[in-house]
């Protein structure tokens, strides 16, 4: 198989280089600053032609082959530059289940980044288990009243936007009973509150109480009952690390690390080179598949799974090399251990694989 790029892809990647080579610096890559920022970061990548390239031309995108995201990830991560800001996910949710009203109303300013999404999914007490939730959405005339609680919500402190999942049926089955909103974020009956990682960061995630909030009924995305369908193709889209450009940013950390050890490397870090080394091919091929049409469904909960092995490998021999009295050693392997619960945990993966794609159980 031929990864090489085509002479069109050479010269985009060339493109690319010159802009970060003036900008990349402008803008830090980790921290509250890099959160605080990410949406000037996003506007920067879009006016400069390098954000949206596999999404439709009709709604600000440019109908380019997955292949040039990949392009840019590979880049940004050579370029020390902040990821690309990871809307994919919202945008497939939209894309796939939205009206033609909605999608021409709200995707344009989502991929260009001059509105700020967030997510609202999980709950305190439903988050793996994503059908449990509880918040609700009750029909009031021409609108639905949201009262409810979310967590782990990122960007939610400067979100315009949220996709909401609310229960608007309670006597069907839970899975039924769920439906899914563009909710305003900046109303009354919205309060935030900031949460702090253990890493440090404060920018990231936030909790979200709903006490009252208004939706108009016409930003409910599809028909009444429709959320899981929704969340079942956003959370596949979120677990592909072809569209994440994880890969990339594992590989350079980990030879960062091979290039401060002096002698042997630890074993941690001998772990973490074959670990990510996979996890590239493995992106290589999910990416061909994507150019010859293949459509993922259950198989994004094995990607999520190599990323969550890939990501903690590469936290453990961060503090390996660095040690403990190293703050970004220490931070990597904070965030990695959050991996293999953020996008659903590690064992519901497990059970998707057995139950979905192995067919055990059944």
């Amino acid at each position: 198989m031929d990864f090489r790029d085509s002479p069109q892809e050479a010269e985009f990647r060339e493109r690319l280089r010159a802009w970060l080579a003036d900008v990349a610096g402008q803008f830090p890559s980790s921290g509250d600053e890099y959160w605080a920022r990410q949406g000037e970061w996003h506007r920067a990548l879009y006016a400069a032609g390098f954000f949206g390239l596999s999404w439709p031309k009709h709604l600000g995108g440019h109908d380019l082959p997955p292949v040039y995201d990949v392009i840019v990830d590979e880049e940004l991560a050579v370029a020390g530059a902040p990821p690309r800001p990871s809307l994919g996910y919202l945008v497939q949710g939209l894309g796939h289940h939205g009206s033609t009203e909605l999608q021409q109303r709200f995707l344009p300013g989502m991929i260009d980044g001059t509105q700020r999404w967030c997510q609202g999914f999980s709950e305190p007490e439903a988050g793996s288990d994503l059908a449990s939730l509880r918040t609700t959405a009750t029909r009031d005339g021409d609108n639905y009243i949201i009262h409810g609680h979310k967590i782990w919500t990122s960007y939610s402190d400067v979100a315009d936007w949220c996709l909401l999942l609310a229960r608007t049926d309670q006597d069907v089955p839970r899975h039924k009973g769920i439906s899914a909103f563009v909710v305003a974020m900046k109303q009354p009956g919205i309060e935030q509150r900031p949460l702090t990682m253990i890493s440090g960061v404060t920018k990231e995630f936030g909790q979200v109480l709903f006490d009252g909030a208004v939706v108009p009924a016409d930003q409910m995305v599809g028909a009444p009952g429709d959320g899981w369908k929704l969340a079942m193709t956003v959370v596949g889209h979120e677990r592909e690390p072809s569209t994440l450009g994880y890969a990339a940013r594992y590989g350079k950390l980990v030879r960062q690390l091979a290039a401060r050890v002096d002698g042997a490397p630890p074993e941690e870090l001998v772990l973490a080179a074959v670990q990510t080394e996979m996890l590239r091919l493995h992106v290589r091929r999910r990416l061909s598949e994507q150019l010859d049409g293949v459509v993922h469904g259950p198989d994004g909960s094995l990607d999520k799974l190599l990323m969550t092995w890939v990501d903690q490998a590469v936290g453990h021999a961060a503090v390996a090399v660095g040690g403990a009295d190293d703050p970004d050693a220490l931070g990597a392997y904070f965030y990695s251990r959050a991996q293999s619960v953020m996008g659903g945990t590690s064992q519901i993966q497990k059970n998707i694989i057995a139950s979905r794609i192995l067919g055990l159980g059944v």
